[in-house]
C-alpha cells in the first residue's frame, strides 16, 4: 500500500525560504502525480502544487507561483517542494499527496482543481507538516 511521508517543516520569518520533501514508501502503480495541498486555520483546503511524475510538468496555485518550485526524484520516490520568498500568507499545515491524473483511474475523488488547473483524484496523503512564516 502506498504510503507518503512529509518532512521538513518549520518556523521562518518572512522573506525567508524552506524546503519540504515527501518519500513515497510502496507502489506507485496508478499514482502519477504527486504534489502539495495546504490548510490554514479557519480557511479551506487548497492544492499549492502538483507535478507529473513520469515527465516533470508542473501546476502551481497562483498565489505561489513564481516563489515555489516542485520537483520529482523517481530513483528515491520523493518530491520536493521549495518555498522562497515566505509571507506569513503561506502559514499552513502542509499536505503531501499521491494521486492519478486518470478519470478511470481516480473514481469518486475525481474532480477539478481549480487552483491547480487540472482534473485528478489524490488518494493518498500524508500526515501533515506545520509551516509557519513571522511577520
Amino acid at each position: 500500500q502506498l504510503q507518503v511521508r512529509e518532512s521538513g517543516g518549520g518556523s521562518v520569518q518572512a522573506g525567508g525560504s524552506l524546503r519540504l520533501s515527501c518519500v513515497a514508501s510502496g507502489d506507485m502503480l496508478g499514482n502519477n502525480l504527486m504534489g502539495w495541498f495546504r490548510q490554514a486555520p479557519g480557511k479551506d483546503r487548497e492544492g499549492v502544487a502538483t507535478i507529473y511524475i513520469e515527465h516533470g510538468a508542473a501546476y502551481y496555485a497562483h498565489s505561489v507561483k513564481g516563489r515555489f518550485i516542485i520537483s520529482h526524484d523517481n530513483v528515491l520516490k520523493t518530491v520536493y517542494l521549495q518555498m522562497n520568498s515566505l509571507e506569513p500568507e503561506d502559514t499552513a499545515m502542509y499536505y503531501c499527496v499521491a494521486g492519478t491524473s486518470l478519470r478511470r483511474l481516480g473514481g469518486s475523488r475525481y474532480q477539478y482543481y481549480d487552483e491547480l488547473g487540472l482534473y485528478a483524484a489524490f488518494r493518498v496523503w500524508g500526515q501533515g507538516i506545520q509551516v509557519t512564516v513571522s511577520a
